[in-house]
C-alpha cells in the first residue's frame, strides 16, 4: 500500500507541475481572469493532495496495515479528480455547471484528512 500512495502521489504532482506550467504559459492569455483563477485553484489543490498522497504512502510504511489509511488515499485521489478535475474542464470549456462536481472532490477531500487523522490516532498504540 505505502509504494502504491507514494507513486500515485508522485504522477500527481508531476501533473500538477506540468498543468500549472501548462496554465501560465499557454491559458494565460487565452483565459479570463476569473477562469484562469479557477484554474489555478485546481492546480494548487491538485499539488496540496499529492503530497498528502506521499504522506499517506509514508505513513503506511510505518503502521500496520489499516483500513483508515487505505480510505485517506483513495479519498484524496478521488478528491483530486473531482475538486481538480472539474476546475480544469471548467475553466477550459467555460460550462458552469461542472462547478456542481467541484464541492464533492472537496468532500472526498475532507474524508481523506479525516481518515488520515483516524489512522494516526488508531496506529499510536
Amino acid at each position: 500500500m505505502n509504494k502504491t500512495f507514494i507513486s500515485i502521489g508522485a504522477v500527481c504532482g508531476f501533473l500538477s507541475v506540468a498543468l500549472g506550467a501548462f496554465g501560465a504559459h499557454i491559458l494565460k492569455s487565452m483565459l479570463t481572469a476569473d477562469l484562469l483563477a479557477d484554474y489555478q485553484t485546481g492546480v494548487q489543490y491538485q499539488m496540496m493532495h499529492s503530497l498528502g498522497l506521499i504522506g499517506i504512502g509514508l505513513a503506511a510504511g510505518q503502521l500496520k496495515d489499516s483500513g483508515h489509511l487505505r480510505r485517506a488515499g483513495w479519498a484524496m485521489l478521488i478528491g483530486i479528480i473531482l475538486f481538480s478535475g472539474s476546475l480544469y474542464v471548467l475553466s477550459l470549456t467555460g460550462i458552469k455547471m461542472l462547478g456542481a462536481i467541484t464541492p464533492l472532490g472537496g468532500v472526498a477531500f475532507l474524508f481523506g484528512w479525516l481518515s488520515l487523522a483516524l489512522a494516526m490516532k488508531k496506529g499510536r498504540t
